[in-house]
C-alpha cells in the first residue's frame, strides 16, 4: 500500500489520515479536549483558534531514524506523545523561538516518558536525541489556526500564496465570496 512520509525530516511512520482517523479519532481530540488546553496556554500563538491538523506516528531505532535534529514545526501548537516501546536515551531538547533566537542557544532536556505528552509552540526550535537502544513510537499533532497562519505563513515568514488541496493541506484558508472557507494546501515561494 502506497503510503507517504510523515513529514521531511522523519523516514518511518505513518501520516493518520491514510489509515482513516482524523474525522473518528483526530479532530474529535483536537476541537473537544485539546483546544480548551492550548486556549489557556497559547492564546498568542493561536491556541483558542485551532482549526486543522496533521497527525503521524513516527519510529526511532537503531539503524533507522535514531534522532531527529534541531527544527521547528509547521504548525501553531504541538502535541508530541511518547507511545513506547521500550528505548534507553532519546530525550527532547527544547530552545528558543525561532522568531528570537539568541546568538547561542540554549536547550533544556526532557525525558519523553513513554504515555506521556508533551505540549509546545511549534515554533519552538527543539529536536529528539539519539536513542541508544530498542524503539521509540511517538504520536505527533501539528495543531493549526488559519486565523494566524494567514496572517504569515509560519514557515517562510511572508504573506502566504495559496495553491488549492484536499483535506487540510497546511492549514491556510481562503475565502471565495459568499461561500465558506475552503482549505488550502501550502504557502508557495514566488
Amino acid at each position: 500500500m502506497p503510503k507517504g512520509r510523515p513529514n521531511t525530516m522523519n523516514n518511518y511512520g505513518v501520516l493518520l489520515n491514510e489509515l482513516g482517523l482524523y474525522e473518528a479519532f483526530i479532530t474529535p481530540l483536537r476541537e473537544k479536549y485539546l483546544q480548551p488546553i492550548t486556549s489557556l496556554l497559547y492564546p498568542d500563538w493561536g491556541g483558542g483558534s485551532l482549526d486543522s491538523h496533521k497527525a503521524f506516528v513516527v519510529k526511532y531505532s537503531l539503524h533507522e531514524d535514531l534522532e531527529l535534529s534541531s527544527h521547528y514545526d509547521n504548525a501553531e501548537v504541538t502535541l508530541n506523545v511518547s507511545l513506547g516501546k521500550e528505548f534507553t536515551e532519546g530525550n527532547l531538547y527544547f530552545g528558543d523561538l525561532r522568531q528570537a533566537p539568541t546568538p547561542v542557544p540554549k536547550y533544556v532536556e526532557i525525558e519523553h516518558v513513554v504515555s506521556q505528552g508533551l505540549l509546545h509552540r511549534g515554533g519552538q526550535i527543539h529536536g529528539a536525541l539519539p536513542v541508544a537502544s530498542g524503539e521509540r513510537w511517538n504520536l505527533i499533532i501539528w495543531m493549526r489556526s488559519s486565523a494566524v497562519r494567514n496572517q504569515l505563513c509560519p514557515m517562510c515568514n511572508k504573506k502566504p500564496e495559496l495553491v488549492d488541496a484536499e483535506g487540510f493541506g497546511d492549514g491556510f484558508t481562503r475565502s471565495p465570496e459568499g461561500d465558506m472557507p475552503k482549505t488550502v494546501d501550502l504557502c508557495s515561494l514566488i
